[in-house]
């Protein structure tokens, strides 16, 4: 068979010379490149990851760790391998096939729990090859988790995760927490709907109940409630995500209110606009007309003055009528231009 050529650090922490020979000699039956350090007790092993004597000396890529050791052992052991904060996985060696422990001490960290008389050097090579690429797997896990967190809870937009069967917030980032006026635990007490006017809860139940909601993408306009009783309109994106192994939503509320209010005061601008604009092409047309038709016949020299007199009588009276609807136009104008003079 033909050895592994890459290059390994393995750290074996183990007071019995001879059982710290028997895994070297295990370990280059497969591997060609490798690196040992021996740690004979734990306070070795604390020296040797606490105080490195060169910058490489603290990284392995894997630790083999003897369960009996003379200064601690057995559970006590393992609580203070923890306690250092090893970067590497952790195999646990011991000569006493206990299954509860082994279990337990799994459930404490440790990556695997092998019997020294029953290890061979294959399954050894194994064990150590299977658990560094699970250790590199958890940390990309770990760390994509982290950079999820930095960026939801970050995130100038408020932002929660919900339980998709519960309804229930599982998760509140800082900037909902501020537009809503919850705190992070009221939140987490609360569902959904909680943060929605009571006449909008009936459509909620409508749309949970519709099957083509379902889907891993959704984008709609929606009125929620703040703490204080603020009605806001929000624009809301959700995607369907598993956390801690529930079904669940990542909501995205971005606060519209102010953008459609901004929207909503100029269609009432363009509606008195439209008004100016109907009265200045009809209503002002009609007295303006007639004033003209008058001011001709006025200036017909057949017409007798005492028909002209009454013909003035119209003219004027056509004129108070204009000068009434510029009057009301202007007063209509008025409502409008300082709006937009702040705007």
């Amino acid at each position: 068979m033909e050895k592994d050529q890459k290059n390994y650090k393995i750290l074996i922490v183990e007071d019995n010379e001879g059982d710290f020979i028997l895994v070297e000699d295990f370990l280059l039956e497969h591997m060609g490149q490798v690196e040992f350090t021996q740690a004979k007790n734990f306070q070795d092993l604390k020296n040797i990851m606490e105080i490195p004597q060169s910058p490489d000396q603290g990284f392995y890529d894997i630790v083999l760790l003897d369960l009996t050791l003379p200064d601690k052992s057995g559970k006590e052991l393992i609580d203070a391998t923890n306690e250092i904060g090893i970067s590497a996985p952790i195999i646990v060696l011991s000569g006493y096939a206990d299954l509860g422990f082994a279990i337990k001490s799994l459930s404490l960290g440790m990556s695997d729990y092998l019997i020294k008389e029953n290890i061979s050097s294959l399954g050894l090579y194994k064990s150590i090859l299977y658990n560094i690429e699970r250790f590199k797997f958890i940390q990309t896990l770990h760390e994509s988790e982290k950079r999820y967190s930095e960026l939801f809870h970050s995130s100038p937009i408020p932002m929660w995760v919900y339980d998709r069967d519960t309804m229930k917030f599982l998760d509140i980032n800082r900037a909902a927490i501020e537009q809503y006026g919850y705190s992070f635990e009221e939140f987490l007490a609360m569902t959904i709907k909680q943060i929605r006017p009571q006449e909008d809860i009936p459509g909620m139940h409508n749309f949970e109940a519709d099957n083509s909601n379902d889907k891993y993408f959704f984008q709609g306009v929606f009125k929620h409630e703040k703490k204080n009783g603020e009605i806001i309109h929000v624009d809301i994106q959700s995607n369907i995500i598993y956390y801690n192994g529930k079904k669940a939503e990542v909501i995205l509320a971005n606060d519209i209110t102010e953008r459609l209010n901004h929207i909503e005061a100029i269609e009432k601008q363009n509606e008195k606009l439209r008004e100016i604009a109907w009265k200045q092409s009809h209503v002002v047309r009609a007295p303006l007309a007639r004033m003209l038709s008058l001011i001709h016949l006025i200036s017909d020299k057949t017409i007798p003055n005492e028909e002209k007199n009454v013909m003035l009588d119209h003219v004027i009276q056509s004129a108070n009528e204009l000068d009434e609807i510029i009057r009301d136009i202007v007063n209509i104008s008025q409502q409008i231009i300082p709006k937009q003079i702040n705007n």
